[in-house]
């Protein structure tokens, strides 16, 4: 049988010390001993030249090894790996390249795998779904908030609006609570900072999403005095803002896993740091490697200092909507949202005879028809499936 790895060296001391007696057979001896020719020979030359020492195993290790990673490239890829812990192989890859040359990301992957730097756990791979996005910055915005966390004193709610183009992060707000003011306030910063998008996606909850007319709240009313509509994600369809929500797991695991903040104060200025390292540092796969700032411009619509109040064509019929939501029209009394209360909605005929579209300026925010005994506005959906996906 082959030697036998438990006395390797004594077998092979043994096998030579036959081998080199005089008048041996040293193809018998191979045959008996069940190894080559070759191999009999390789290790009776080596106990001839070093004795017992020569018979221990050797490395198979290449004494040169050409298209070995350099020290200082190995080094690289580790000091970025310890600042931004949660990048993979394509990301390093990319900075090394503007650095002037870079290995293969599965190179890099295997050196961070070789220094202890990447945890197996946590490697997933690539996605391969349909993306969607809009053709130019600010044409959609995503806004939500991530899970609240615990503070040393208190509760943080990360609000997060992401442009859906670049994927240029506008705000990650540490907010003590999810009220319409909180929000309210935050987003005329970011408006007055970037400028106006043609449409704000948000889910289905409070504060931007509510029963009656449209689902609206006094949030949604103050966006649409800005003339910047908001659609609903389809509910039960996190998906639906598929790019926020892979935001806030990016955010996660950069920002909060392992982290403590004693305040509100302190989650900001973590909050603020890694906005600026997400926009202009990490590269983003979902937009070719690229960062976001690369891709992201300001909107061309300015944040108006006033806004006057609606003014409808002659001839359309105006209703103030009282407080408790409701308008009456034709003799009838209809309920919408309490949120249009002290507030002028138009009535207008469609094509259809008794529907009328109920619009709050140049916006349809839902319908009443005359025809049905029903005395509720019916809600006219802004789920983003009736909008154009590119």
């Amino acid at each position: 049988m082959p030697f036998e790895e438990r006395s390797i060296v004594s077998l092979r001391e043994e096998f030579c010390r036959l081998a080199s007696a005089e008048g041996a057979n040293i193809r018998e001896l191979s045959r008996r001993r069940r190894i080559s020719p070759t191999t009999a020979y390789l290790w009776l030359g080596r106990y001839l030249a070093d004795g017992l020492a020569g018979l221990a195993n050797r490395s198979s290790r290449p004494r040169t090894s050409p298209r070995r990673t350099s020290e200082a490239i190995e080094a690289r890829v580790a000091q970025i790996r310890r600042e931004h812990p949660a990048w993979g192989g394509r990301k390093i890859r990319q900075v090394l390249l503007g650095d002037g040359g870079a290995p293969a990301a599965s190179t890099i992957s295997e050196i961070l795998r070789r220094q202890g730097l990447l945890d197996a756990r946590h490697e997933r791979p690539s996605g391969g779904g349909q993306r969607f996005e809009h053709p130019q910055p600010n044409d959609l915005w995503q806004m939500d908030f991530k899970g609240h966390f615990a503070l040393r004193q208190g509760r943080c709610h990360p609000l997060t609006v992401l442009d859906d183009h670049s994927r240029y992060a506008l705000e990650v707000g540490a907010c003590g609570d999810e009220r319409g003011e909180t929000v309210r306030e935050r987003l005329q910063r970011v408006f007055e900072r970037y400028g106006l998008p043609r449409r704000i996606l948000a889910d289905n909850g409070s504060p931007w999403g509510a029963s009656g007319a449209g689902g609206h709240t006094r949030l949604t009313i103050w966006l649409l005095d800005l003339g910047v509509p908001i659609h609903h994600g389809r509910p039960y369809h996190p998906q639906t803002q598929g790019k926020d929500e892979r935001f806030h797991r990016t955010l996660k695991a950069e920002v909060l896993d392992g982290r403590w903040f004693d305040d509100l104060t302190r989650a900001q200025v973590a909050f603020d740091a890694w906005r600026e390292i997400y926009n202009t540092v990490r590269p983003h796969e979902g937009i070719g490697m690229a960062t976001p700032s690369t891709r992201y411009r300001m909107s061309p619509r300015s944040m108006p200092i006033h806004v006057p109040p609606p003014d409808y064509e002659p001839g359309v019929a105006v209703r103030k909507v009282h407080d408790g939501g409701w308008f009456q029209f034709k003799g009838r009394t209809f309920n919408c949202s309490g949120a249009f209360a002290r507030l002028t909605l138009a009535l207008r005929p469609t094509a259809t005879d008794g529907l009328f579209h109920v619009c709050y300026r140049s916006h349809v925010v839902g319908s009443i028809d005359l025809r049905q005994p029903e005395t509720s506005v019916q809600d006219v959906s802004e789920h983003p499936f009736s909008l154009t996906p590119v």
